[in-house]
C-alpha cells in the first residue's frame, strides 16, 4: 500500500479546524498513528498502548485512552481494544478524507 500522508494530514487538520472538541492531545495521539502506519505501509495497526503513547508523547494510560476512545467515536479513526494485556488492539487509519 503507498499511503499518501499528505492526503492524510491535510483531510484531517481541515476537518479538526471546525471540531472544537479535538484537543492537543488527540492531535498527538492521531499523529502518531499516521507516522507509524506510514512507516510500516499500512492502515492498520496492532499495537500494545505503551508503543503509541511513546512515540505520541504521552505518559499517561487514562489520557491516551481518552484520547484513543474519542478519536474512534468522532470518526477519525477505528479503534478495537483487545482487553487482553498480551495481545495488542487494533487501529484502522480510515482513507483520507474528503
Amino acid at each position: 500500500m503507498n499511503m499518501d500522508i499528505a492526503k492524510h494530514l491535510e483531510g484531517f487538520f481541515t476537518n479538526i479546524s471546525a471540531d472544537a472538541r479535538i484537543t492537543v492531545t488527540h492531535i498527538s495521539v492521531y499523529t502518531a498513528i499516521l507516522q507509524t502506519t506510514y512507516k510500516l505501509g499500512t492502515n492498520c495497526l496492532a499495537m500494545f498502548s505503551f508503543e503509541l503513547m511513546q512515540i505520541a508523547k504521552i505518559s499517561s494510560g487514562k489520557t491516551y485512552y481518552k484520547a484513543v476512545r474519542e478519536l474512534n467515536e468522532f470518526g477519525y479513526i477505528r479503534y478495537e481494544p483487545s482487553f487482553n494485556k498480551n495481545r495488542p488492539s487494533r487501529i484502522v487509519l480510515p482513507d483520507p478524507f474528503n
